[in-house]
């Protein structure tokens, strides 16, 4: 991958506003997360990713399609790990389904920043106690927040085709591009857990991080990957062993 984050920020970058520092998060992230770093805003970005996800779960999930996605997902996840669900653990999700969407929303709202700020905590721990940084808590919540631009991108994407497809599994997945493979093998439970968009994100953390941090790019983001590795491994040979 191309080096995005070799320079320092600028001492004075051109202040972008808010839909161009979000569109900018997709095409040209070093130049915007130069503005980030000088000018760390955040609630506006924030704001407007949340209501990207959670308009467009609770819009699937107000849908007979998409409650029995939700269940079928429910019932191969329970399978994947070795367990059967009863008939009444059926009725009791047929029964919740309705209300699926309202809750989904409701544990969006909640759950999103407080993930985002414990995120910025642990990277600014680790970037500023274990590499000698001097970032803000400020600076990296804001670049976690616009680096966050790419999971709403990915919902509006994935969300109408869960909706065709009849299915909450991930089409941007590497197991979906190797449909070849035995579903139950060690190898598509890796692949499976591999999403292109999780990878997109990643490497996008690393350049903000990069320029905020005045790093290079390449060994943040080869970290984030193999780390993402690495938890793929490990739910793969946790389904396999108990499947």
């Amino acid at each position: 991958m191309t080096d995005l984050a070799s320079a320092a920020v600028p001492a004075e970058a051109t202040s972008k506003g808010l839909f161009s520092r979000i569109v900018g998060v997709i095409f040209s992230p070093r130049a915007t997360f130069a503005e980030v770093a000088a000018r760390p805003r955040s609630l506006g970005v924030l704001a407007i990713s949340m209501a990207v996800v959670i308009l467009a779960l609770f819009a699937l999930f107000k849908t007979e399609v998409g409650q029995q996605a939700w269940i079928d997902q429910q019932v191969r996840g329970a399978e994947s790990f070795g367990r059967a669900m009863n008939d009444q653990q059926l009725q009791g999700m047929e029964r919740i389904a309705p209300y699926i969407g309202y809750i989904v929303a409701c544990l969006y709202l909640i759950a999103i920043p407080i993930v985002v700020a414990i995120m910025s905590g642990i990277l600014l721990g680790v970037f500023n106690a274990l590499l000698g940084g001097d970032a803000t808590f400020r600076q990296v919540f804001a670049v976690v927040v616009h680096a966050g631009v790419i999971t709403a991108v990915q919902i509006a994407i994935v969300m109408p085709l869960d909706y065709v497809r009849e299915s909450l599994s991930s089409p941007t997945t590497l197991g979906a591009f190797a449909s070849f493979l035995d579903e139950n093998s060690f190898a598509a439970r890796f692949l499976g857990s591999i999403d292109i968009f999780y990878v997109w994100w990643l490497f996008v953390l690393a350049v903000g991080l990069g320029v905020l941090y005045r790093r290079k790019t390449g060994p943040i983001a080869t970290t984030f990957l193999v780390l993402y590795g690495g938890i793929a491994l490990a739910i793969a040979a946790i389904r396999s062993a108990l499947s």
